[in-house]
């Protein structure tokens, strides 16, 4: 699949998908969680200073899991020509591919808020949707590597969830 997405794909596509990656990397959903929490703190509103506690929580689970199974696995980037696509504990960048840290990171941060407010956030997991498919138009990750950092991310912000009990005021009853 990720040699058809490279031979397949426009120029300008990339170049909007390389904007897409950079703004989906996680210093980004870092800085709007952090502006969320101070939003959600000027106004007095617990709930939604948890909210995105939860987000940043999660995304920050998401990112370490994702960085030390990287490190450990050592898999070849879709554009590193190797014979051996897994090639045991790297450090460089270009044996990352495994899993996609993008995806995770945006995954955890807008699965944790669907989980608390699912009519603002379904929504907006097109967001982890549309950077998983960046990351793949541009040669960075395989298809595997996005959907395993999207089942890292859905566990981290479940996990995160459970853990400061946030859930949905529309749900049916609950603790």
């Amino acid at each position: 699949m990720a040699h058809w997405i490279n031979a397949t794909s426009w120029v300008e596509l990339k170049r909007v998908m390389r904007m897409v990656s950079r703004v989906g990397d996680w210093p980004a959903h870092m800085i709007a969680g952090t502006i969320g929490i101070a939003i959600a703190f000027a106004v007095g509103s617990k709930a939604w200073m948890k909210i995105f506690l939860a987000m940043l929580l999660a995304l920050a689970i998401a990112g370490i899991t994702t960085r030390a199974i990287k490190i450990a696995t050592g898999r070849a980037r879709p554009s590193v020509k190797t014979e051996a696509r897994w090639n045991g504990p790297q450090l460089s960048s270009r044996y990352h591919a495994f899993p996609s840290g993008h995806t995770a990171s945006s995954t955890a941060f807008f699965v944790a808020l669907f989980l608390a407010r699912k009519k603002i956030g379904g929504p907006l997991l097109s967001i982890p949707i549309l950077i998983a498919a960046s990351r793949m138009i541009l040669g960075a990750h395989y298809l595997s590597d996005v959907t395993f950092a999207a089942i890292i991310g859905v566990m981290s912000a479940l996990l995160v969830a459970h853990w400061l009990a946030i859930r949905n005021p529309e749900s049916a009853t609950g603790n």
